[in-house]
């Protein structure tokens, strides 16, 4: 029998309850397993390829989003505050924040990433990202152009000390600048040289 995976957007990382029940229930049901990956998303894994249209209909109630092209991408956050004592920001309600402004907009290139720590120690691996913001005690710090892989490149510090609105607003120059120099995929350091770059390093 064929197989496939389908893979359940989890915003913030966070998975319900009742969505899980219903997974599990499927996972029983129709015999496939669950990986929760590190890019904070549900994938269900070895599915019956005659099942997939089935078990998304399932899943139809919970209103979920299935990973596919084309989707502005779900930041990746550490817990963050309340949940972690060190943490300097709500993690989740700044993910959220994002996509209210940006899961619309469209073009958003592929492999395009956005990270958010909520502290220094950043256990989100922000820095590894095209975007990161990272939480201090005196506002947020943000980077561009960083990435993992097998050639792995820490991001460029472009903003201190700056606000939540800052944050946005700078996303938006980013994303701008990245649309506008790119035709198809590209990570956001390849375009750190360029002379049209928004932002110096700081």
């Amino acid at each position: 029998m064929d197989r496939t995976n389908i893979t359940v957007l989890l915003p913030a990382g966070r998975l319900p309850l009742d969505l899980m029940r219903a997974v599990n229930n499927l996972a029983e049901q129709y015999n496939f397993g669950l990986y929760l990956s590190q890019h904070q998303n549900l994938r269900l894994i070895n599915v019956p390829c005659d099942k997939e249209e089935a078990i998304k209909q399932s899943l139809e109630d919970f209103d979920v989003q299935f990973k596919k092209p084309g989707l502005f991408p779900l930041p990746r956050i550490c817990v963050g505050s309340p949940h972690c004592n060190l943490g300097q920001t709500d993690t989740e309600e700044l993910s959220s924040k994002i996509m209210e402004r940006f899961a619309e907009r469209e073009h958003t290139k592929a492999k395009l990433k956005i990270a958010i720590s909520a502290c220094p120690l950043d256990c989100a691996w922000a820095k590894n990202s095209d975007i990161a913001v990272v939480a201090t005690r005196n506002g947020y710090t943000m980077y561009a152009g960083g990435k993992g892989g097998p050639v792995p490149k820490v991001a460029r510090r472009i903003k201190r000390k700056v606000s939540e609105q800052e944050v946005l607003d700078t996303i938006l120059v980013l994303l701008e600048f990245h649309d506008r120099k790119t035709k198809t995929k590209q990570r956001m350091y390849k375009l750190l040289s360029d002379p049209d770059f928004p932002f110096s390093e700081v």
